[in-house]
């Protein structure tokens, strides 16, 4: 066989072993604080939204509540936005979404998070207005003004221009840019 992967899992081993190596180098202590991500994004100049948003982002992952996120989480995170199913997906995406954690997204938490990610992508080929208005006239049948994750994950699943929104949106490959890029700026300082 060589040095050809006999297994999936033999594929995977390598790839945790990759990321553990690049979690460990970034963040020594094994754990990574909101503060330390809020100094890795740069946020100064940004608006409110914005760390609001990346505030958001780091309760997310750090699943157990304890203040930072370790390798497990960290892990867990990466998976998810690699090689994550569409409803783990949209789960996070709607638990990201929700704000105040009443189970139920509105139009303010919608626009405060599409807001927050375009002032660090930089990526305002939409208003958010328009992409929440989209939103909710396609998925809020009922015309409520909120969404539960039931409603949430059923109308974006129906609606291919909603999940392709959702998609190019929560793309974080330029935010994990701005990490790299960070980390090399520092290592050179």
């Amino acid at each position: 066989m060589g040095n050809q992967h006999s297994t999936l899992d033999d594929i995977l081993a390598e790839d945790m072993h990759h990321w553990y190596n690049k979690f460990m180098k970034e963040s020594p202590s094994g754990l990574i604080t909101l503060f330390e991500l809020k100094a890795i994004l740069d946020l100064q100049g940004m608006n409110e939204d914005a760390t609001s948003y990346v505030d958001q982002v780091f309760i997310t992952f750090d699943m157990d509540g304890d203040g930072y996120i370790d390798f497990v989480e960290y892990i867990a995170a990466v998976s998810l936005m690699l090689k994550g199913e569409i409803n783990q997906k949209l789960k996070w995406y709607f638990k990201l979404f929700d704000q105040d954690g009443n189970g139920k997204i509105d139009k303010d938490e919608l626009e405060t998070i599409f807001t927050a990610i375009q002032d660090i992508t930089r990526n305002r080929d939409v208003l958010p207005e328009e992409i929440v208005a989209l939103i909710f006239e396609k998925v809020d049948v009922k015309g409520e003004g909120e969404l539960t994750l039931e409603e949430f994950i059923e109308g974006a699943k129906g609606h291919h221009d909603i999940m392709d929104m959702l998609k190019n949106l929560m793309d974080l490959t330029p935010v994990l840019s701005i990490i790299v890029e960070a980390r090399i700026a520092k290592t050179k300082k």
